[in-house]
């Protein structure tokens, strides 16, 4: 009997990648070209468009864009996460880093998209509601909150860049 090669997490990470994604946009597709940047690309996303996330000048850059949207969020004149534009900004990163990692792990680049984009909307709406709340319930300032928002975003993706195995074993 032939031993079954066990299939990789594509799921629960991708969902990982999505709340970060429904919390700062440029997030979750810099933490995830973070991680593929250090790998041996598996063989589908060798061969997919979607390998651009590999390359080092685009990790910088995103990491660039992480930094703007950082400060861009405490401006007072900062939209809402959950207006249509900033929401489908975030599903479209959602879909894409989900499309991305599924095609990584030697899944389906569509489902992956599915699973990024729908979670991403999830995340937008639970994360707004956590950091309305906060403000309200504590009487903190918005900002402040987001500051601890931002650092709960890097350290989660810091972790969930960090616990992906190698895209190789498929």
């Amino acid at each position: 009997m032939k031993k079954k090669t066990p299939r990789p997490a594509k799921f629960w990470p991708t969902l990982g990648f999505a709340a970060l994604a429904g919390s700062r946009a440029t997030s979750a597709p810099a933490f995830l070209s973070q991680y593929l940047s250090h790998q041996a690309l598996s063989p589908a996303l060798a061969k997919s468009p979607l390998r651009f996330f590999a390359r080092p000048g685009v990790t910088i850059a995103l990491e660039l864009l992480v930094a703007g949207e950082i400060v861009g969020d405490k401006m007072p004149s900062a939209p809402d996460r959950t207006v249509p534009q900033q929401l489908a900004t975030r599903t479209a990163s959602g879909a894409l880093v989900g499309a991305t990692l599924y095609k990584a792990k030697g899944g389906n680049a569509l489902v992956g998209a599915l699973v990024g984009g729908l979670g991403t909307v999830a995340a937008t709406y639970a994360t707004w509601w956590l950091r309305t709340q906060a403000s309200q319930q504590f009487n903190l300032d918005s900002g402040l909150v987001g500051a601890g928002e931002d650092a709960l975003v890097l350290a989660a993706g810091t972790a969930l860049a960090k616990a992906q195995g190698p895209t190789t074993a498929q």
